[in-house]
């Protein structure tokens, strides 16, 4: 099965629709964010889910246990195969979600944003390394009981190592031939290098939505894997 999933957070569902259509040979399913789940919500979900690729909600839901819990129960008719929380929410937090979500959906934790680096958690009074922040994280989530984390390419070969049967999912990677880091991506690898450090999902987003030929590009990163 291809692990790549397409992150689709553009502001027009029509384009949206029309990308994941284009790519859809080529990519494992459809990651939808919090631009697109603001933008479009459950309306938009329904009709991504017509491209017939598994829908992988990104909402990395962060709250009081039951208000989490309610937020999950609330899209099962959205039949999501993925959906986020923030390990930070705590081990309460994550057993409610998971126990709330619906029989086929993994609940992953998001451990240590991609955009952070070490001055970054100093600056919110963590004293951790990301590396050593995000295997604390996906401690707790597997004590918790929830299917996998989401982590960068640099820690998933050691989150891996300690939780073999885990679903792990990395997002901020970058192909081979492209920038290593952009934007507010700041700890990135490719998708060959999380794949083989154990990666389940790769999430990729602008070098297939913002190429010039996204087929071509989703073509590309599919010959790598």
């Amino acid at each position: 099965m291809n692990p790549v999933y397409l992150a689709l957070d553009l502001p027009r569902l029509d384009a949206a629709e029309a990308l994941a259509r284009k790519v859809a040979g080529h990519v494992g399913g459809i990651k939808l964010g919090l631009e697109f789940f603001y933008a479009h919500g459950h309306h938009g979900v329904h009709e991504l889910h017509k491209v017939g690729l598994p829908i992988f909600l990104d909402l990395k839901l962060h709250d009081i246990p039951n208000t989490v819990a309610g937020a999950m129960q609330a899209i099962h008719v959205l039949q999501p195969a993925i959906v986020t929380v923030h390990a930070a929410g705590g081990r309460a937090m994550m057993e409610d979600a998971k126990a709330a979500a619906g029989e086929n959906c993994k609940v992953v934790a998001v451990t240590v944003l991609t955009s952070l680096d070490d001055d970054d958690l100093a600056a919110i009074g963590v004293s951790a390394n990301p590396h050593d922040q995000a295997l604390r994280l996906a401690e707790l989530a597997h004590a918790a009981g929830l299917d996998g984390i989401v982590c960068s390419g640099h820690e998933v070969g050691a989150v891996h190592r300690q939780w073999k049967d885990g679903y792990f999912v990395v997002p901020g990677l970058r192909p081979a031939n492209g920038a290593k880091a952009s934007g507010d991506q700041k700890r990135v690898v490719t998708p060959r290098e999380a794949r083989d450090a154990g990666a389940s999902v790769l999430v990729i987003g602008r070098p297939i939505s913002r190429a010039e030929d996204p087929l071509a590009a989703a073509r590309a990163i599919e010959a790598t894997l």
